[in-house]
């Protein structure tokens, strides 16, 4: 009998999930899928790896409670794949503090830890963990494993993980993590295996989505990144604000007397292209829009970025390699085109059409910045961590 790991990674409203057959090297992609728990009717559907449909519940509302959801799920595995023995679940989990570096099982121990956690992350950690005690009731049996978005930050060192504040407070864990780890590490396995001159050299990642962030690669390693204590922190968007004067906050909380409860909200939930825009949070609404907002809100998110790949690049000492992914970093060329033109002062020149077409080398011949697109998979990424952590002697 083979071995699999099921991999669940939570978004704001929805979960998107992976079973990979571990058997071998790599993990292979047997299915992927979708728990939307934030319809009116909450959805399951679950494809093939080329996209054909597998399965498709919905259920009322009123039974979205006790994760029947991913009872269904695993019920699924166990009906469609019952000669791939599932060995693990594994999960994305946002925030890793100062302790976790590394894929852990999920422990009791481990999980409260990990709940404290939540004021970093407060829009994020609680759904990262909301599937773990539904899991662990209905397979009390499986391993759980977090692989933490965090992690590959691990190795960015002073200066560019610290805040100016009292050295006090950096004790007590206030300083720079950063996020989307998962997916710049994927995405560097990727660029070193289809650019390998790269590997040593001076690359950023750009992963542009509803979240974004920047990271400055060099040996294949994190050296700094725009996300910082909190997934707040860095580029515009799409309904956080980014990097923004902390006296703006004092501002806020001061003279508009908002409660902090307020602020966070506001900076989470109603801020970044959202908030700019005044009509969506979504990138191709703004691109369609001939509303002069929706430009505005496109102009700045594309300046911001320009500016900070400029910051990742000051950190380098230069650049070699620039990678688009995420959401909107591999769909919308108009937005890559801007931000390169931003930057042709550092060298970079993309091709119009290659851009357009959506390849995967963008640069246009005179280019002196490898340019990228690689489409980001951290469900495979996450997978890849549960099988190395189960080869461990005694564990598969």
């Amino acid at each position: 009998m083979t071995a699999s790991v099921l991999v669940l990674n939570a978004g704001s409203s929805s979960i998107k999930f992976g079973l990979f057959d571990i058997s071998a090297g790599e993990p292979a992609l047997l299915c992927k899928g979708l728990l939307d728990e934030h319809e009116a009717k909450p959805r399951l559907v679950a494809r093939s790896p080329s996209g054909d449909t597998l399965f498709e519940t919905q259920r009322e509302a009123s039974d979205a409670d006790g994760g029947h959801l991913f009872a269904e799920v695993l019920a699924f595995v166990e009906d469609r794949f019952g000669d791939h023995r599932l060995r693990a679940v594994g999960h994305r989990i946002v925030h890793g503090g100062p302790e976790y570096s590394r894929p852990v099982e999920l422990t009791d121990e481990v999980f409260t830890r990990l709940e404290a956690l939540t004021p970093l992350a407060p829009l994020h950690q609680p759904r990262c963990l909301a599937p773990v005690h539904p899991v662990r009731t209905i397979k009390p049996e499986l391993t759980q494993i977090a692989c933490f978005d965090t992690a590959f930050h691990h190795s960015m060192a002073p200066p560019a993980n610290r805040f100016a504040i009292p050295k006090r407070f950096e004790a007590r864990g206030l300083r720079r993590y950063g996020f989307h780890g998962l997916s710049f590490e994927y995405v560097a396995t990727r660029l070193a295996a289809i650019a390998p001159e790269l590997a040593a050299r001076r690359a950023v990642i750009a992963h542009l989505g509803n979240g974004a962030s920047l990271c400055a690669l060099r040996d294949g390693r994190s050296i700094d990144t725009t996300m910082g204590l909190t997934p707040l922190d860095g580029l515009v968007m799409g309904t956080r604000c980014g990097m923004i004067d902390p006296g703006v906050l004092l501002y806020l909380l001061q003279q508009e007397k908002m409660t902090t409860e307020d602020l966070q909200h506001l900076l989470y939930h109603e801020s970044g292209l959202l908030g700019v825009s005044g009509l969506s949070a979504d990138m191709r609404t703004l691109l369609a829009s001939s509303e002069a907002s929706a430009r505005e809100a496109v102009d700045l998110f594309t300046f911001r970025a320009a500016q900070e790949i400029a910051v990742m690049a000051n950190t380098l000492g230069g650049l070699d390699g620039l990678v688009f992914t995420g959401g909107i970093g591999e769909h919308a060329n108009e937005i890559r085109s801007a931000i390169g033109e931003h930057l042709a002062w550092l060298g970079v020149r993309i091709d119009a059409a290659a851009n357009d077409e959506g390849r995967e080398s963008i640069g246009a011949s005179d280019s002196s910045v490898a340019l990228f697109v690689i489409p980001t998979n951290e469900e495979s990424m996450i997978a890849r961590h549960c099988a190395d952590l189960l080869r461990k002697p005694g564990r598969l």
